[in-house]
């Protein structure tokens, strides 16, 4: 038996009802979102999440290298680690970034020692980024062969913890992923010590704080010899914007070597000036 037809008047309130109950629902939804950072992308707000790590440890994620080795993040600990996040899937800005990087971090160890500081390159898409993929990375950038860039993957938990971490947010776009293109320094210690932002990375922006880690701190064991050196290094190793690189300024030593050339000059006539005064006093 066929259900009655409901008048016209009745249908088209019970239509308005049901959609004034989706709407109260999406309300509601809309009203109590997530914890943590916004659903949609918002530079401002990943620029001001990425700052707030400042400071943080960083913890020993456990990762994966390229041939499927574990490697853990605090194996890199004693010297400065330049870490950065990237997606392979990502055929334009991550590839950008990355090759900005290597310029400058091959000016960095020109200045500062081919082995002083560590880089890292991590894969957070984890439905795609395995130790596979990440090496056929590695090898489009012109990188596979350099022993001190690792290039790491891990699972979904463990990058997401990763992400928190270090302020790294991204969402999934039509494109891929919106996200900053951000790379971190961090100290000796395992702790966050700077971000810097962008496609293209400014020289000093990134090989200052390096410096500052790599020539700025004393190592454990340092003699009062190295010490010094050490401290040499820090102030006469400068950036020259003419060659966007690097150089000792061997200035300061001639500076001092002439400053020290006055003033034993005027001591030494000044001593010669005495002598005669006495001399021509006892006659």
């Amino acid at each position: 038996m066929s259900m009655p037809a409901l008048p016209r008047d009745t249908s088209c309130l019970v239509f308005f009802l049901a959609l004034l109950l989706l709407s109260w629902g999406g309300a509601e939804l809309r009203a109590d979102p997530p914890a943590g950072p916004p659903l949609l992308f918002d530079a401002d707000a990943a620029l001001r999440l990425s700052q707030q790590s400042l400071g943080r440890p960083l913890a020993a994620y456990a990762l994966r290298d390229r041939g499927g080795k574990q490697i853990k993040l605090n194996d890199f600990n004693g010297k400065p680690l330049l870490l950065s996040l990237i997606y392979t899937g990502c055929y334009r800005t991550c590839s950008v970034a990355t090759r900005s990087l290597a310029g400058v971090v091959e000016k960095a160890r020109e200045a500062l020692g081919s082995n002083s500081f560590h880089v890292v390159t991590i894969g957070f898409d984890t439905q795609n980024d395995n130790p596979g993929t990440m090496a056929s990375f590695a090898r489009q950038q012109g990188l596979d062969k350099d022993e001190h860039w690792f290039f790491l993957s891990g699972d979904r938990e463990t990058l997401k913890q990763l992400m928190q971490n270090v302020g790294f947010f991204a969402i999934p776009s039509p494109k891929g992923f919106d996200h900053l293109v951000q790379a971190t320094v961090v100290d000796g210690n395992g702790i966050i010590y700077r971000q810097v932002y962008g496609e293209s990375i400014s020289t000093p922006l990134l090989v200052e704080p390096l410096k500052d880690l790599v020539l700025g701190r004393p190592p454990t064991g340092e003699t009062a010899v190295q010490n010094v050196v050490r401290r040499v290094r820090l102030f006469c190793t400068t950036y020259d914007p003419t060659q966007d690189g690097y150089r000792f300024d061997y200035s300061l030593f001639i500076g001092m070597f002439i400053g020290g050339l006055i003033i034993f000059t005027v001591s030494y006539q000044l001593f010669k000036e005495v002598r005669r005064s006495k001399k021509l006093g006892k006659y």
